[in-house]
C-alpha cells in the first residue's frame, strides 16, 4: 500500500484540500499527526466532511494542540512537548494520506522540525505549491531541503491562480513530476472533491 506525506511550501497553501482529494481518489485512510488549534473544526473533520467513499478511516491525531500557533509553541502553552518517538504511522492495510502542519521548517520542539518527522516516518512526499509572487523561491527551497534530507518526492501539485511560466520553471529546474493542478474554487463540497481527483496523476 502507498503512503504519502502531504506537505506545502508554506502555511495556508491548500494541503487539506489536496489531502481530501487524494484520500477520495485513492479511497485511502487519512492521518494528521499534529493538529494545532481549532479542534472543533480540525483538518481531520474537514477531510471527513469532504469525502464520500465508505472505505476511508480517519485516524486520530497523535497530538491535539489547543492554540492556533506553531506546534512547538502551542504544545508549550498546553504544558507538553512533542516527542517524535510517540508519533507512529497507524496500522492499516489501506493506502494512507498523511497531512503535515505548515511547511517543512515548522518547529515541533526545540530541536526538530516537520522535515524531521517526515524523515522519521520514512514515506514519500507530495509537495503542494500555490502560484503567487515568491512561490518559485519557496518551492525550490522546499525541494532542496527534501533532497538534503534524502526524502523521496512523488511529485508537485499546484493550486490557486494558474501560472504556466511559474510551473514550467519549477518543473524544469527540479526535474520533479507535476501530478496535477487544482483551480481556485469559491465553494468546495464532496462533488468538487471527486471531480478534482480525476485530474491528479497518481
Amino acid at each position: 500500500m502507498d503512503k504519502y506525506f502531504i506537505t506545502g511550501i508554506g502555511t495556508g497553501i491548500g494541503k487539506t484540500l489536496v489531502s481530501a482529494i487524494l484520500t477520495e481518489k485513492l479511497k485511502a485512510d487519512y492521518w494528521k499527526p499534529i493538529q494545532s488549534g481549532d479542534l472543533e473544526a480540525s483538518d481531520s473533520l474537514t477531510v471527513k466532511n469532504l469525502i464520500s467513499n465508505p472505505e476511508t478511516v480517519i485516524h486520530p491525531e497523535s497530538y491535539r494542540l489547543t492554540q492556533p500557533l506553531s506546534p512547538h509553541l502551542s504544545a508549550k502553552l498546553d504544558g507538553i512537548e512533542i516527542d517524535l518517538r510517540k508519533i507512529n504511522i497507524p496500522v492499516t492495510d489501506n493506502n494512507l494520506i498523511i497531512e503535515g502542519a505548515g511547511g517543512l521548517m515548522v518547529p515541533l520542539n526545540e530541536n526538530e522540525l516537520i522535515v524531521d518527522l517526515i524523515k522519521k516516518l520514512s514515506v514519500e512526499v507530495i509537495l503542494v505549491s500555490q502560484n503567487y509572487l515568491g512561490s518559485i523561491n519557496h518551492t525550490l527551497l522546499s525541494v532542496n531541503l527534501l533532497k538534503q534530507f534524502n526524502i523521496p518526492v512523488k511529485g508537485i501539485i499546484f493550486n490557486g491562480t494558474e501560472n504556466n511560466e511559474t510551473e514550467r520553471y519549477i518543473l524544469q529546474y527540479t526535474k520533479i513530476k507535476k501530478l496535477g493542478y487544482i483551480p481556485s474554487l469559491n465553494q468546495i463540497d464532496k462533488t468538487h472533491i471527486a471531480s478534482l481527483g480525476e485530474n491528479i496523476l497518481i
